[in-house]
């Protein structure tokens, strides 16, 4: 079984405004989108339109929450979230031909609560699952949270799968997680660099290899994207033509590809591909991208194998 942990998930109320957004005045929408949001949750979203299954948990409060359950449930997502007090958070953006977002700060999260989510993963994890940590921590969590997830995913041997924020992501690295996806940026703040070049790219990811990540996927925009993995291959993905839309959901959807292929095959190359696929074909969407132009990008990916 795959299972996707978002501690912090959020619906996202998008606004489009046909004329220019006015501080302080009345303002009124063309249209309005709802969207259950969480990068867990997005990657529950993009493996069941690959036709794999997984388990949605994590923390939802309230009648924001039990929104959140609704929708994944009647896309036949099964979900196991931990209630806790307040509500899940809604976050505003609002379109004006630029985005102005404000985002909430959700509930608080409890001891018990975090206890109750890990005795849950304890009993159901096993050697043969895959376990997406994803996003950020909630109101009154801390590192330890995201510590304990690792502890407990590397002693039941699951395959652990971290994309979070970079004092998260690499105080879980001593974990040995399978696989670790800073994107560019967030590989230059975690070693306070400036990364320019491939070879840059590439240095780094072998230095969180020697902090402990066993695979590591580099996402670089319109550069495309580099995996390091354990055997110290390396491999880059080129990225096809198309107009990018949202890149929201975009690093959420190239992990769910990579490991929905990787668990199929165990081979690297063809799980890059469609990890890129994936990538792109959100970027190109409004929202979580549909298999159908997933399909029509994967031909358009280049994988080369690159020296030391």
């Amino acid at each position: 079984m795959i299972y996707t942990i978002t501690f912090n998930p959020a619906i996202d109320l998008v606004y489009q405004l046909d004329n220019q957004l006015q501080p302080g005045e009345l303002n009124r929408s063309q249209s309005e989108q709802v969207v259950a949001g969480g990068k867990g949750i997005n990657i529950s979203v993009l493996l069941h339109k690959l036709g794999i299954k997984s388990t949605a948990t994590g923390f939802v409060g309230g009648f924001t929450g039990q929104y959140i359950i609704n929708v994944l449930e009647n896309r036949q997502i099964p979900t196991h979230f931990i209630s806790v007090d307040g509500i899940t958070r809604i976050n505003a953006k609002i379109n004006d031909n630029e985005m102005t977002e404000v985002n909430g700060s959700g509930p608080a999260i409890t001891p018990d609560n975090m206890q109750s989510l890990l005795t849950y993963l304890n009993t159901h994890l096993t050697d043969a699952d895959t376990i997406f940590l994803a996003g950020n921590k909630g109101n009154g969590m801390s590192a330890d949270d995201y510590i304990a997830v690792s502890k407990l995913a590397n002693r039941n041997g699951a395959k652990l799968i971290i994309d979070s924020n970079t004092d998260l992501l690499t105080s879980c690295l001593t974990h040995q997680p399978f696989m670790v996806k800073p994107n560019k940026d967030e590989l230059s703040d975690i070693f306070g660099v400036e990364i320019k070049t491939d070879h840059d790219v590439i240095h780094y990811a072998k230095e969180l290899q020697q902090m402990g990540a066993r695979n590591v996927l580099v996402s670089m925009g319109g550069e495309g994207s580099l995996l390091l993995t354990v055997n110290n291959e390396v491999y880059k993905a080129s990225v096809p033509e198309g107009e990018v839309i949202n890149p929201t959901g975009a690093g959420d959807s190239m992990l769910a590809g990579f490991m929905a292929k990787y668990i199929e095959t165990e081979d690297y190359q063809t799980s890059l591909q469609l990890a890129a696929a994936c990538g792109s074909a959100t970027a190109f969407s409004t929202g979580i991208a549909s298999r159908s132009l997933i399909n029509s990008l994967i031909d358009q990916i280049k994988i080369t194998k690159k020296g030391d």
